[in-house]
């Protein structure tokens, strides 16, 4: 089974130290990989977020398998991308990422359907946050985002 594991972090060193275990593995690549992967993997240099090239990577190279590490991949719709070209891949779609990357979209759902969750609120303007943070008092927590780019918020 030929494998790409797509991200550099320590979640992704991670699982390709795991799967370069398995019997099952004949290559294992990662794309962009890190230099402690160097031992364990081929590091392929190709961007998380260039869904076209990670595509033609892995077609190119008859990949079996692909899995998704960064938050930042899935919502850039990777696994959309692959599987609508027949590719097997590991990770939820763009639009279900949402709630792992976008705090903001994550507290409206809960809102919405009365799931408990701490008292928050989102703003674009600097001074509403700060009369905000005045008005509630401490401790409180302070979050900063920025709201992806073409994606549903709400």
């Amino acid at each position: 089974m030929k494998v790409l594991i797509v991200g550099s972090g320590g979640r992704c060193h991670a699982l390709a130290w795991k799967i370069k275990q398995s019997p099952l593995l004949k290559e294992l690549f990662v794309a962009p990989g890190n230099a402690g992967m160097n031992d364990i993997a081929t590091l392929v240099p190709i961007d998380v977020l260039d869904n076209e090239a990670l595509l033609k990577f892995a077609i190119d190279n008859h990949i079996d398998l692909t899995i998704v590490g960064p938050e930042a991949s899935l919502m850039n719709g990777i696994c959309d991308l692959f599987k609508e070209k027949g590719l097997k891949i590991f990770g939820p779609t763009k639009d279900a990422a949402l709630i792992e990357g976008s705090k903001e979209f994550a507290k409206d759902i809960m809102t919405k359907y009365l799931i408990p969750t701490a008292k928050y609120e989102s703003f674009d303007d600097y001074e509403e946050a700060l009369a905000y943070v005045e008005r509630e008092g401490t401790p409180i927590v302070i979050n900063s985002w920025r709201k992806p780019i073409g994606l549903p918020m709400g």
